[in-house]
């Protein structure tokens, strides 16, 4: 059985939310702690618990996602764990060397370069020169960095930080990795190349991850903790019952109107149905249907098109459809009643959240303008086909304006 590597006993943690207060409880607790008084205190007036009571195991081999809201307590927790910041009650136990890339750039000198960071930051690891000298080049190389390794890091842009930072957190052959939202900076072709090595460092040690983009969630963690107000809710191997706690917490957000300065949908069907009333299904291979109003705020704009994106439950995009490309551009009318025909849906059983693109594409100056975003706005559920396998598909529909079907 693989080694517990990290144990966490009912710790918690809190903030003042007022200076002048907290100045004077510290003051008062650094008394108590002086004479030796460690009876634990309530809360006092303007306190809260930024982390409440949280208890967890982490294993060699496993990756836990920390997932909840901005001001949930995952930082905080992450910091009471890497020990920055000492907890109010409980223990955490850290087995065997730990790195964290807690803040973008944290750990870094600015002032030495990028070459000068790397020995700094693996001297406070405790490693020795030969063993940086040893790894060095397999750092800058992954950090892509070659040409600026001797530059000093103030200069570097966000995305060169976060490649040099993660570069040094793992190839330190830590036992305990922390990760905290810094891979959202880097580009898509290091992001890729990040997981990649984050699961191949899993094999050796603990990764903790925190990250509010699911689909990165549900590709490298095995445990998830979901917490709210500082309080641990759920914790489990269950990926996808975390995931949908984080988006239950956020329907109103993540199933929202993004931007509709330029145009408003309304009046949206499903196959005939209404989305709003029931959880519409589909059965795997037949006809699905999308239809709703747009209405074009812009009295100048003189056509537009419409992209449809499909995801599934983890945000995976798995089908693309720009009504352009196989239609003309939709002309503006009073009401322009929008209908998409797709002969048969080639999904795996599962709910599907479809985003709405309003663009108008001005043929002069080739500049596209987005008049509308619904993110995630309606829902469909495809059942009949039971095989465990991932489906990607480009979508191919009729396209309809006010009843009539385009020329293709």
């Amino acid at each position: 059985m693989s080694e517990s590597l990290v144990i966490v006993d009912g710790v918690s943690k809190k903030f003042c939310k007022q200076l002048n207060k907290s100045l004077v409880y510290g003051i008062q607790d650094l008394i108590t702690g002086i004479v030796g008084n460690s009876k634990e205190r309530s809360l006092r007036e303007a306190e809260f618990w930024a982390v409440d009571d949280i208890s967890f195991e982490l294993k060699r081999g496993e990756c836990l996602g920390l997932l909840g809201h901005n001001g949930a307590g995952k930082s905080t927790l992450l910091k009471v764990l890497n020990g920055l910041i000492l907890p109010d009650r409980g223990r955490v136990e850290m087995r065997g060397r730990v790195n964290a890339l807690i803040e973008l750039g944290a750990g870094f000198n600015p002032i030495l370069t990028g070459r000068e960071n790397i020995y700094n930051n693996a001297s406070v690891l405790g490693l020795t020169k030969a063993e940086t000298d040893s790894k060095l080049d397999e750092i800058i190389a992954f950090s892509e960095l070659e040409e600026f390794i001797d530059t000093p890091v103030q200069y570097y842009s966000s995305g060169m930080k976060v490649r040099l930072g993660f570069s040094v957190a793992t190839h330190m052959e830590p036992d305990i990795l922390i990760l905290d939202e810094v891979l959202a900076v880097g580009d898509a072709g290091f992001r890729i190349k990040s997981f990649n090595k984050m699961m191949e460092l899993m094999k050796n040690c603990a990764v903790l991850f925190v990250s509010h983009a699911m689909p990165n969630v549900a590709r490298v963690c095995n445990k998830v903790i979901y917490m709210d107000h500082g309080k641990n809710l759920y914790f489990g191997g269950d990926i996808h019952k975390g995931i949908d706690m984080y988006f239950d917490k956020f329907e109103s957000e993540i199933s929202n109107i993004e931007s509709n300065e330029g145009a408003d949908l309304e009046n949206f069907k499903l196959n005939d149905q209404d989305p709003f009333e029931s959880l519409v299904q589909v059965p795997y291979g037949q006809e699905f249907s999308i239809e709703f109003d747009v209405m074009v705020k812009n009295t100048n704009s003189k056509s537009f098109y419409v992209a449809i994106q499909i995801t599934d439950k983890d945000l995976k995009i798995v089908a693309n459809f720009l009504t352009n490309k196989f239609s003309p551009n939709f002309t503006v009318e009073n009401n322009n009643r929008i209908k998409v025909t797709f002969p048969e849906i080639l999904l795996i059983d599962g709910e599907y959240a479809i985003t709405y693109f309003v663009i108008e594409n001005n043929e002069n100056t080739h500049h596209y303008t987005y008049l509308a975003n619904y993110r995630n706005y309606t829902k469909f559920k495809v059942t009949g086909l039971k095989e465990n396998v991932y489906a990607s598909v480009f979508l191919k529909g009729d396209v309809y304006q006010n009843g009539k079907l385009l020329k293709k």
